[in-house]
């Protein structure tokens, strides 16, 4: 694009994931654009986008936009048959979208948009009505089928405690103010996918343990699936998933299971910086400011007041040298590009860190 006769013609649509922030418990359930980036272990996809999202803002075009996507929901979520199922914690969130107002938003981006639109970062999300916890999620699904009780369906232990992704976005109707996109609710979206998986509504009718011991206690012993990795010992995906063989090991049956009630009141992590001042007042001050809260250094020395594109030397706690401009740091939640990598090292790096040591306490790592 950048060698096309003329590269303002044309523009350019991202589309990255709310995997990129990776786990987010109670009470850091809230998120926004910003926050850091910490992929979940094993989440190849997720560090993936982030790569992909730091090529399209430093890309130097003069059009382009990165919509982190969150779930989707569809019809065919109802058919999933993956063991990535038993990686959804019950006590996570996820602020969800409707395929059709997914499609909607990039159709209506295509139609045009106001030209503050290009050059930014946002999160995608169905708004208030589509912030559910994961346990809301199952029931609310199992209730349109006609069952009654969801959890003779599984067993409690099956699900991870830890290491999924999904948060509520204090920031998503910024998107809906530049380009208006959102029509569907959860109810109608739901009532949609029942009715697109006739055969699924007879569920109520199959006895549970069949369900639960011909389909899904199998699921679960498969490659990715949790129970796979007790059976064969991978301590290292248990501790990921669980915190620690002695932990899944205590979990209780259902009877000790509590509903999640995570707090509906926005709630905001610190980025390093007063965020009343507008990029345009940007200095080399507020850049060292930045560095150190995430327990590193500016390495440039002279800065243009305003450039926020420009990317600039930094330096990590680890001693990592990188280049990224202020845009990517301050707007997007950029940091170390090795660091981000070294998922198992992110609470080491929260020692030095204090931006990503907001995410790395024990309240944010238990859920369910």
């Amino acid at each position: 694009m950048r060698a096309q006769p003329d590269p303002s013609r044309i523009a350019v649509v991202g589309v990255g994931s709310v995997a990129e922030t990776g786990n987010r418990s109670a009470p850091h359930h809230w998120g926004r654009v910003g926050d850091p980036l910490r992929v979940s272990r094993y989440d190849e996809y997720g560090q993936t986008k982030i790569i992909a999202e730091k090529e399209l803002v430093e890309s130097g075009l003069p059009r382009w936009a990165w919509l982190r996507q969150t779930g989707i929901f569809h019809p065919g979520m109802l058919e999933i048959r993956d063991p990535i199922v038993t990686h959804a914690t019950l006590g996570g969130v996820m602020e969800w979208v409707s395929v059709e107002d997914a499609a909607r938003l990039m159709a209506s981006i295509c139609d045009g948009v106001p030209e503050e639109f290009w050059g930014g970062v946002y999160n995608v999300g169905g708004g208030t009505g589509w912030r559910l916890t994961n346990w809301q999620l199952q029931l609310e699904i199992a209730g349109a089928l006609g069952v009654r009780d969801i959890r003779r369906w599984y067993e409690r232990k099956w699900f991870a405690t830890r290491n999924f992704h999904g948060h509520w976005y204090t920031d998503s109707d910024r998107l809906q103010e530049l380009v208006p996109f959102r029509r569907d609710t959860f109810a109608d979206a739901l009532r949609r996918a029942v009715q697109a998986n006739p055969a699924l509504r007879r569920a109520r009718w199959v006895p549970p343990w069949i369900v639960r011991n011909l389909v899904m206690r199998p699921l679960t012993l498969e490659h990715r699936g949790t129970m796979g990795y007790v059976r064969d010992g991978d301590e290292d995906a248990v501790a990921a998933f669980y915190g620690s063989r002695a932990a899944f090991e205590a979990i209780g049956d259902w009877d000790t299971f509590w509903p999640p009630r995570p707090s509906r009141t926005p709630s905001y992590l610190g980025h390093g910086y007063d965020e009343d001042v507008k990029p345009c007042d940007w200095t080399g001050a507020v850049y060292r400011d930045v560095a150190t809260f995430r327990g590193g250094s500016l390495l440039t020395g002279d800065v243009a007041p305003g450039d926020i594109a420009t990317p600039l030397s930094w330096r990590c706690a680890l001693g990592h040298e990188f280049t990224a401009s202020p845009r990517l740091v301050l707007t997007a939640g950029h940091w170390c590009p090795e660091c981000v990598r070294d998922v198992p090292g992110y609470p080491r790096q929260a020692e030095y860190n204090t931006f990503l040591a907001q995410l790395e306490g024990p309240a944010a790592a238990v859920e369910g």
